[in-house]
């Protein structure tokens, strides 16, 4: 086994081992690490949505941004780059957020939902590779964001530090942000714990370039097994922890955080992996490569900040109660919109309308 396989592997077991960790902490159940969801946490604490539900500056985060961007220092890896295709990766980004908040999770907690027993995480698994599968057709058929071109390195230095200014300002308590007191936002793990299990998120990810989207494309398109690996370890060390914790409840009915509506689940995680797909990577991927100088990747994550909010604000996202009506033509249109961006931009690339290039 090479030593790339291996990185994957260990990442995906760290980062399953420290869900279950800050779970037990106080993370939600089911949520030890979800970037979609702490994405929507941090869109409220900034007030930007007002469901006091699920609001909170996620540690996690910012120490994940901090230990990617410490680590391509380190390696020389960091390198300012830009100019690929910024509005249709704000709006991949931006539909792509609500179909993981009509799902409830990122891909990363659709691993982890199923691992503690959660059967409608399988219906969100197979619409997400439903939704990388329909997107590779389009791939194949010349669908490209153009290339990211080097640019001033100040550029590239803005995302990680305003990460850094977040999480000075969640130790110091600042009193303007928005807290929740009741729902998933109220409950975290501490704050040094949070923060220091992003870091180490932050720094296996960049090595290993762990990505649950590009491990379906890549077994899809050329049958390499390579990043799935990391999906696997994910899914075992995590379900291992909560048979531990005794936390693992099979079934469809009354899981944590989330609901038993199984085409919504489906529909909802093909979005978000058709969007991913072509975004090239999954939120988890998108935070890494921003975080080593790719300001396209950082437009990306304003675009998942910015769906978040709307969908609150807008009563689009899911609940344990199931989606609402405005939450499924909210997912049907953006069906359609990925499905404009993809053929129009295949047939302006195949035409020359567009100057055509790496994903990347």
């Amino acid at each position: 086994m090479n030593n790339k396989r291996l990185m994957v592997i260990l990442t995906g077991g760290v980062l399953g081992l420290l869900a279950v960790v800050l779970v037990k902490y106080g993370n939600p159940p089911n949520m030890g690490y979800c970037i979609a969801c702490f994405l929507r946490d941090i869109s409220g604490g900034l007030g930007l949505h007002r469901a006091d539900t699920v609001q909170y500056f996620r540690p996690e985060i910012f120490g994940l941004i901090l230990g990617a961007f410490i680590t391509a220092l380190l390696t020389k890896e960091f390198k300012a780059t830009g100019g690929s295709s910024p509005i249709i990766r704000f709006t991949l980004a931006f539909t792509g957020m609500i179909g993981m908040l009509v799902f409830l999770g990122c891909p990363v907690r659709a691993v982890l939902r199923l691992a503690g027993g959660d059967l409608n995480a399988a219906i969100g698994i197979l619409g997400l590779i439903a939704g990388v599968a329909v997107g590779i057709q389009f791939l194949k058929n010349g669908f490209t964001l153009g290339r990211s071109l080097p640019i001033n390195k100040a550029n590239g230095y803005i995302y990680p530090l305003t990460a850094a200014a977040m999480l000075v300002l969640v130790f110091a308590g600042a009193n303007f942000l928005f807290y929740s007191t009741k729902g998933p936002g109220s409950m975290h793990a501490p704050l040094l714990l949070s923060t220091i299990a992003g870091l180490i998120v932050g720094v296996l990810s960049q090595r290993s370039r762990f990505c649950m989207i590009g491990g379906i494309r890549d077994f899809i398109l050329f049958r390499d097994t390579h990043l799935l690996y990391g999906f696997l370890s994910l899914l075992i060390v995590a379900f291992i922890g909560n048979m531990v914790l005794g936390s693992v409840k099979f079934g469809f009915a009354n899981q944590p955080i989330a609901h038993s509506d199984g085409l919504w689940n489906f529909l909802g995680m093909m979005l978000a992996g058709w969007s991913s797909v072509l975004l090239g990577g999954c939120p988890l991927r998108q935070l890494i490569a921003a975080s080593e100088g790719n300001t396209d990747c950082a437009i990306t994550i304003v675009g998942l900040i910015l769906g978040a909010a709307i969908a609150h604000n807008f009563g689009l996202a899911a609940s344990p109660q199931g989606v609402p009506l405005a939450g499924q033509y909210a997912t049907i249109i953006g069906l359609a919109t990925v499905f404009g961006i993809s053929f129009f931009t295949c047939t302006q690339a195949l035409t020359g309308g567009v100057k055509v290039g790496s994903t990347n």
